[in-house]
This record gives C-alpha cells, structure tokens and sequence, in this order.
C-alpha cells in the first residue's frame, strides 16, 4: 500500500513497497512530474537520514536566495546548468541518492522555496519533454513538513 505526503502538483513522496529489509519504493514528485521514473529503490537507512537533513535545511531557510533575481525559474536553471564552477554547486538539491540520479535538481528562495528539476539522461518511460525544466514552488515549511512525515514514516515501519 502506498502512501503520500505532499500533492503531487507541488511536490510529494510516496512510500510504498517494501522490496528488502533495507530497500522500499520511494516515488517523488514535482510539478505534475515523477522524478523517480528509472529507479524508485531507496536505501531507506540512509534515505531517512538525507530526508531529515533536507528538512531541516529548508525548515532552518538554510538555502541561497535567487541567483539571477528578476529571471524566470527557467532561465535560472539553464544558467546554472551552464555554469561551470562551483557557484552551481551551492544551489544543488535532494542529495537522495540513486533514486533521483536521473534529474538535475536545484533550489533556492525567493520568498517561497523553488524546485527546478529537468531529466538529464533518458528515462523510462521517456517524458513527455525530456529536455523539460519542471518548476515546484511551495512554503518552505509545506515542504519540510512533507518531508518529514515520509521520513517517519519510515522510521515507523522499519524493518530492523
């Protein structure tokens, strides 16, 4: 049984499986968009951790503001995505392991927190738009607290 936090037209994870004693389906969504579309196996010890962390970054407003104030969430993206030094890195999000291998992901606040993502490799089954850039834009603390109820979730129903 599978179950969200979060709604999908913002963002959203759903946890649903278990496939091992350390090993469950994790499904992220952002946009209307699944992130998680070539590999939905998480490492939930780990996972738990990184969910935690994530939160608490975001709950903490411990995130850069816009990069290119006044440019759309788009066209950040594609600048950072240009960029090659380690300005990029600095907006770099979800370090989730394995399960979001597929997309580039970045963050930051203006005002509201703002999720890019575009999928960087084909994935299966292909998006729409493979070059797509999704945009997700929420209250940091509608995030956080999305966030941490999947965490608990499985903390809950750890299997060791």
């Amino acid at each position: 049984m599978t179950r969200r936090f979060g709604d999908r037209g913002t963002f959203a994870v759903e946890i649903g499986d278990v496939l091992s004693p350390d090993l469950r389906t994790v499904d992220v969504w952002a946009a209307g968009t699944q992130l998680t579309k070539d590999d939905n196996a998480a490492y939930v010890p780990s996972l738990r951790w990184a969910m935690r962390s994530t939160a608490a970054q975001v709950r903490r407003r411990d995130l850069p503001a816009c990069p290119y104030p006044g440019r759309s969430p788009e066209a950040v993206f594609q600048l950072l995505e240009q960029d090659g030094t380690e300005f990029r890195e600095r907006f770099w999000f979800l370090p989730w392991g394995e399960t979001l291998d597929t997309v580039s992901r970045y963050a930051y606040l203006d005002g509201d927190l703002v999720l890019v993502f575009s999928f960087w490799r084909p994935t299966r089954p292909v998006p729409d738009d493979p070059g797509a850039i999704v945009v997700a834009t929420l209250a940091p603390d509608e995030f956080a607290t999305t966030v941490l109820a999947a965490a608990d979730l499985l903390d809950a129903e750890s299997v060791r």
